[in-house]
Protein backbone atom coordinates (compact mmCIF):
# COMPACT_ATOMS: atom_id res chain seq x y z
CA UNK A 1 0.00 0.00 0.00
CA UNK A 2 0.88 3.50 -1.19
CA UNK A 3 1.65 5.43 2.32
CA UNK A 4 0.63 9.09 2.66
CA UNK A 5 4.35 9.87 2.90
CA UNK A 6 4.88 8.39 -0.46
CA UNK A 7 2.12 10.26 -2.52
CA UNK A 8 3.22 13.74 -0.84
CA UNK A 9 6.75 12.57 -2.50
CA UNK A 10 4.61 12.23 -5.34
CA UNK A 11 2.69 14.93 -5.05
CA UNK A 12 5.85 17.48 -4.78
CA UNK A 13 7.05 15.48 -8.13
CA UNK A 14 4.04 16.11 -9.95
CA UNK A 15 4.21 19.98 -8.91
CA UNK A 16 7.90 20.23 -10.59
CA UNK A 17 6.53 18.38 -13.58
CA UNK A 18 3.41 20.93 -14.15
CA UNK A 19 6.26 23.43 -14.28
CA UNK A 20 8.00 21.72 -17.42
CA UNK A 21 5.35 20.93 -19.30
CA UNK A 22 4.17 22.98 -21.41
CA UNK A 23 0.58 21.43 -22.10
CA UNK A 24 -2.75 21.94 -20.17
CA UNK A 25 -3.34 20.04 -17.13
CA UNK A 26 -5.61 17.97 -19.33
CA UNK A 27 -2.66 16.26 -21.14
CA UNK A 28 -0.67 16.41 -18.42
CA UNK A 29 -2.81 14.40 -16.79
CA UNK A 30 -3.26 12.03 -20.29
CA UNK A 31 0.67 11.55 -20.42
CA UNK A 32 0.26 10.21 -16.83
CA UNK A 33 -3.12 8.33 -17.59
CA UNK A 34 -5.47 9.75 -15.16
CA UNK A 35 -8.58 11.48 -15.96
CA UNK A 36 -8.66 15.48 -15.92
CA UNK A 37 -10.89 15.32 -13.01
CA UNK A 38 -8.47 12.97 -10.89
CA UNK A 39 -5.55 15.61 -11.71
CA UNK A 40 -7.13 18.59 -10.29
CA UNK A 41 -7.48 16.99 -7.42
CA UNK A 42 -4.46 15.73 -6.44
CA UNK A 43 -3.04 18.88 -7.16
CA UNK A 44 -5.18 20.68 -5.11
CA UNK A 45 -4.01 18.02 -2.27
CA UNK A 46 -6.70 15.51 -2.29
CA UNK A 47 -4.54 12.32 -1.90
CA UNK A 48 -7.41 9.70 -0.30
CA UNK A 49 -9.53 7.92 -2.31
CA UNK A 50 -8.39 9.80 -5.57
CA UNK A 51 -6.20 7.33 -7.64
CA UNK A 52 -5.51 3.76 -6.79
CA UNK A 53 -2.30 2.26 -5.59
CA UNK A 54 -1.48 1.50 -9.02
CA UNK A 55 -1.98 5.02 -10.72
CA UNK A 56 0.02 6.06 -7.51
CA UNK A 57 3.22 3.86 -9.08
CA UNK A 58 2.54 4.46 -12.46
CA UNK A 59 3.09 7.87 -11.84
CA UNK A 60 6.12 7.58 -9.64
CA UNK A 61 7.50 5.31 -12.27
CA UNK A 62 6.81 8.16 -14.86
CA UNK A 63 8.58 11.29 -12.58
CA UNK A 64 10.96 8.58 -11.26
CA UNK A 65 10.08 8.97 -7.68
CA UNK A 66 12.23 7.15 -5.14
CA UNK A 67 10.25 5.40 -2.87
CA UNK A 68 12.24 3.76 -0.82
CA UNK A 69 14.20 5.46 2.03
CA UNK A 70 17.59 5.88 0.43
CA UNK A 71 18.91 9.54 -0.10
CA UNK A 72 17.97 10.76 -4.07
CA UNK A 73 21.35 10.39 -6.11
CA UNK A 74 22.84 13.87 -6.50
CA UNK A 75 23.15 14.58 -10.43
CA UNK A 76 27.36 15.90 -10.95
CA UNK A 77 27.94 17.90 -13.52
CA UNK A 78 30.94 15.68 -15.51
CA UNK A 79 32.45 16.24 -18.52
CA UNK A 80 29.19 13.61 -20.13
CA UNK A 81 27.11 15.67 -18.24
CA UNK A 82 28.14 19.10 -19.56
CA UNK A 83 28.38 17.34 -23.75
CA UNK A 84 24.99 16.11 -23.33
CA UNK A 85 23.45 18.95 -21.80
CA UNK A 86 24.83 21.43 -24.14
CA UNK A 87 24.24 19.59 -27.30
CA UNK A 88 20.53 18.93 -26.00
CA UNK A 89 19.55 22.55 -25.23
CA UNK A 90 21.14 23.55 -28.77
CA UNK A 91 18.97 21.09 -30.22
CA UNK A 92 15.88 22.32 -28.27
CA UNK A 93 16.84 25.85 -28.54
CA UNK A 94 17.31 25.62 -32.46
CA UNK A 95 14.99 22.72 -33.38
CA UNK A 96 17.89 21.01 -34.68
CA UNK A 97 18.47 16.94 -34.80
CA UNK A 98 21.89 15.34 -33.52
CA UNK A 99 23.02 12.15 -32.96
CA UNK A 100 25.57 10.03 -30.10
CA UNK A 101 27.24 7.55 -30.78
CA UNK A 102 29.46 6.45 -27.59
CA UNK A 103 30.39 3.55 -25.30
CA UNK A 104 27.14 2.52 -22.76
CA UNK A 105 27.25 2.91 -18.73
CA UNK A 106 29.00 6.34 -19.21
CA UNK A 107 25.48 8.42 -17.92
CA UNK A 108 24.18 9.07 -21.16
CA UNK A 109 20.69 7.78 -19.89
CA UNK A 110 20.80 9.83 -16.68
CA UNK A 111 21.61 13.09 -18.30
CA UNK A 112 19.20 12.80 -20.90
CA UNK A 113 16.58 11.74 -17.77
CA UNK A 114 17.71 14.57 -15.70
CA UNK A 115 17.31 17.27 -19.10
CA UNK A 116 14.06 16.10 -19.45
CA UNK A 117 13.32 16.87 -15.79
CA UNK A 118 14.66 20.83 -16.02
CA UNK A 119 13.25 21.38 -19.16
CA UNK A 120 9.91 22.28 -20.49
CA UNK A 121 8.62 20.44 -23.66
CA UNK A 122 11.34 17.95 -23.80
CA UNK A 123 10.61 14.13 -23.40
CA UNK A 124 12.86 10.97 -23.33
CA UNK A 125 12.13 8.03 -24.95
CA UNK A 126 13.78 4.41 -24.22
CA UNK A 127 13.41 3.03 -27.66
CA UNK A 128 14.02 -0.48 -26.32
CA UNK A 129 10.49 -0.54 -25.08
CA UNK A 130 8.96 0.68 -27.82
CA UNK A 131 10.74 -0.60 -30.54
CA UNK A 132 7.79 -0.67 -33.23
CA UNK A 133 6.20 2.45 -35.44
CA UNK A 134 3.13 1.90 -33.61
CA UNK A 135 4.35 1.62 -30.34
CA UNK A 136 7.06 4.65 -30.90
CA UNK A 137 4.60 7.23 -32.38
CA UNK A 138 1.91 6.41 -29.79
CA UNK A 139 4.55 7.01 -26.45
CA UNK A 140 5.77 10.07 -27.99
CA UNK A 141 2.12 11.13 -28.31
CA UNK A 142 1.23 9.83 -24.36
CA UNK A 143 4.23 11.72 -23.03
CA UNK A 144 3.50 14.69 -24.67
CA UNK A 145 -0.31 14.53 -23.57
CA UNK A 146 -1.94 13.87 -26.93
CA UNK A 147 -4.82 11.18 -27.42
CA UNK A 148 -2.72 7.96 -28.26
CA UNK A 149 -5.47 4.87 -28.11
CA UNK A 150 -7.28 5.71 -31.26
CA UNK A 151 -6.79 4.69 -35.06
CA UNK A 152 -2.90 5.32 -35.51
CA UNK A 153 -3.04 7.59 -38.52
CA UNK A 154 -5.01 9.90 -36.03
CA UNK A 155 -2.63 9.37 -33.17
CA UNK A 156 0.50 10.47 -36.23
CA UNK A 157 -1.01 13.70 -37.24
CA UNK A 158 -2.40 14.72 -33.55
CA UNK A 159 1.02 14.37 -33.01
CA UNK A 160 2.48 16.17 -35.87
CA UNK A 161 -0.26 18.96 -35.50
CA UNK A 162 0.30 19.22 -31.17
CA UNK A 163 4.61 19.24 -31.64
CA UNK A 164 3.57 22.13 -34.34
CA UNK A 165 2.17 24.36 -32.00
CA UNK A 166 4.51 23.69 -28.87
CA UNK A 167 7.75 26.11 -28.61
CA UNK A 168 10.66 24.22 -28.90
CA UNK A 169 9.60 21.00 -28.76
CA UNK A 170 12.48 18.04 -27.99
CA UNK A 171 12.28 14.47 -28.46
CA UNK A 172 15.53 12.38 -26.77
CA UNK A 173 15.60 8.98 -28.70
CA UNK A 174 17.68 6.73 -26.57
CA UNK A 175 19.14 3.14 -27.34
CA UNK A 176 17.59 4.11 -30.90
CA UNK A 177 19.69 0.79 -32.09
CA UNK A 178 16.61 -1.28 -30.76
CA UNK A 179 14.44 0.12 -33.07
CA UNK A 180 12.77 -1.77 -36.02
CA UNK A 181 13.70 -1.16 -39.31
CA UNK A 182 9.63 0.39 -39.31
CA UNK A 183 9.96 2.77 -36.66
CA UNK A 184 13.29 4.08 -38.30
CA UNK A 185 11.37 5.13 -40.96
CA UNK A 186 8.76 6.47 -39.20
CA UNK A 187 11.38 8.95 -37.37
CA UNK A 188 12.35 10.02 -40.75
CA UNK A 189 8.78 10.84 -41.92
CA UNK A 190 7.84 12.99 -38.24
CA UNK A 191 11.16 14.47 -38.50
CA UNK A 192 10.15 15.99 -41.84
CA UNK A 193 6.58 16.85 -40.77
CA UNK A 194 8.40 18.74 -38.17
CA UNK A 195 10.99 20.53 -39.73
CA UNK A 196 12.38 23.30 -37.79
CA UNK A 197 9.87 23.24 -35.22
CA UNK A 198 11.09 20.17 -33.01
CA UNK A 199 14.48 18.72 -32.01
CA UNK A 200 15.58 15.61 -32.09
CA UNK A 201 18.44 13.98 -29.99
CA UNK A 202 19.05 10.31 -30.99
CA UNK A 203 21.66 8.15 -28.52
CA UNK A 204 22.98 4.83 -28.40
CA UNK A 205 26.37 2.88 -28.14
CA UNK A 206 28.63 1.32 -30.63
CA UNK A 207 25.56 -0.97 -31.95
CA UNK A 208 23.28 2.18 -33.18
CA UNK A 209 26.43 2.96 -35.27
CA UNK A 210 27.09 -0.05 -37.00
CA UNK A 211 23.39 -0.72 -37.60
CA UNK A 212 23.42 2.61 -39.30
CA UNK A 213 26.70 1.97 -41.18
CA UNK A 214 26.00 -1.48 -42.27
CA UNK A 215 22.42 -0.43 -43.82
CA UNK A 216 24.02 2.53 -45.55
CA UNK A 217 26.32 -0.09 -46.86
CA UNK A 218 23.65 -2.35 -47.84
CA UNK A 219 21.46 0.82 -49.70
CA UNK A 220 18.75 0.11 -46.77
CA UNK A 221 16.28 2.60 -47.74
CA UNK A 222 15.65 5.30 -45.17
CA UNK A 223 18.66 5.05 -43.50
CA UNK A 224 21.26 7.49 -45.82
CA UNK A 225 18.52 10.29 -44.94
CA UNK A 226 17.87 9.29 -41.52
CA UNK A 227 21.86 10.22 -40.67
CA UNK A 228 21.55 13.20 -42.93
CA UNK A 229 18.94 14.77 -41.18
CA UNK A 230 20.44 13.82 -37.68
CA UNK A 231 23.91 15.59 -39.03
CA UNK A 232 25.79 13.14 -40.62
CA UNK A 233 28.25 12.55 -37.82
CA UNK A 234 28.39 10.17 -34.62
CA UNK A 235 28.82 12.19 -31.69
CA UNK A 236 31.18 10.90 -29.33
CA UNK A 237 32.46 12.55 -25.41
CA UNK A 238 35.00 9.62 -24.58
CA UNK A 239 38.48 9.92 -26.02
CA UNK A 240 39.33 7.62 -28.76
CA UNK A 241 42.39 6.04 -26.61
CA UNK A 242 42.58 3.28 -24.71
CA UNK A 243 44.37 5.09 -21.86
CA UNK A 244 42.73 8.22 -22.44
CA UNK A 245 39.19 7.29 -21.98
CA UNK A 246 40.42 4.80 -19.02
CA UNK A 247 41.42 8.11 -17.24
CA UNK A 248 38.70 10.14 -18.78
CA UNK A 249 35.89 7.26 -16.57
CA UNK A 250 38.02 6.98 -13.88
CA UNK A 251 37.89 10.71 -13.13
CA UNK A 252 34.36 10.88 -14.00
CA UNK A 253 33.61 8.14 -11.53
CA UNK A 254 35.37 9.67 -8.68
CA UNK A 255 33.33 12.79 -9.02
CA UNK A 256 30.07 11.18 -9.23
CA UNK A 257 31.42 9.01 -5.64
CA UNK A 258 32.80 12.09 -3.98
CA UNK A 259 29.33 13.69 -4.54
CA UNK A 260 26.74 10.51 -4.11
CA UNK A 261 28.50 8.97 -1.28
CA UNK A 262 29.08 9.29 2.47
CA UNK A 263 31.72 11.64 3.45
CA UNK A 264 33.27 9.15 5.12
CA UNK A 265 34.06 7.02 2.43
CA UNK A 266 37.09 5.77 0.76
CA UNK A 267 36.71 6.97 -2.88
CA UNK A 268 40.03 5.27 -4.64
CA UNK A 269 39.21 1.65 -2.49
CA UNK A 270 35.59 2.32 -4.20
CA UNK A 271 36.43 3.38 -7.19
CA UNK A 272 38.53 0.21 -7.74
CA UNK A 273 35.89 -1.92 -6.84
CA UNK A 274 33.93 -0.81 -9.31
CA UNK A 275 36.51 -1.58 -12.01
CA UNK A 276 35.96 -3.91 -14.87
CA UNK A 277 38.33 -6.21 -16.66
CA UNK A 278 39.19 -3.68 -18.93
CA UNK A 279 40.30 -1.43 -16.42
CA UNK A 280 37.30 1.04 -16.98
CA UNK A 281 34.63 2.14 -13.87
CA UNK A 282 31.00 0.73 -14.24
CA UNK A 283 28.70 3.83 -13.40
CA UNK A 284 26.14 1.29 -12.74
CA UNK A 285 27.83 -0.87 -9.90
CA UNK A 286 29.21 2.90 -8.43
CA UNK A 287 25.13 3.45 -7.60
CA UNK A 288 24.98 -0.31 -6.16
CA UNK A 289 27.91 0.38 -3.87
CA UNK A 290 27.00 3.56 -2.68
CA UNK A 291 23.21 2.00 -1.75
CA UNK A 292 24.59 -0.71 0.22
CA UNK A 293 26.55 2.11 2.63
CA UNK A 294 24.47 5.24 2.35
Amino acid sequence: MITLEFKNRILEALKERRTTFGGSDTKLATSLGISAAQFSRIMKGETEKVLSDANWVTIARKLDVNLSNAPDWKAVNTPVFQFITAQLETCQKESLSALLCDLSDIGKTFTAQHYVKTHKNAIYVDCSQVKSKQKLIRYIAKEFGVGSTGKYSDVYEDLVFYLKTLPNPLIILDEAGDLQYDAFLEIKALWNATEMTCGYYMMGADGLKEKIRRSIDCKKVGYTEVFSRFGKRFGQVIPAGKEDSRNFMNQTAAMIIKANAPDNVDVPKLLKSTLGEDGMPSLRRIYKEIRKIA
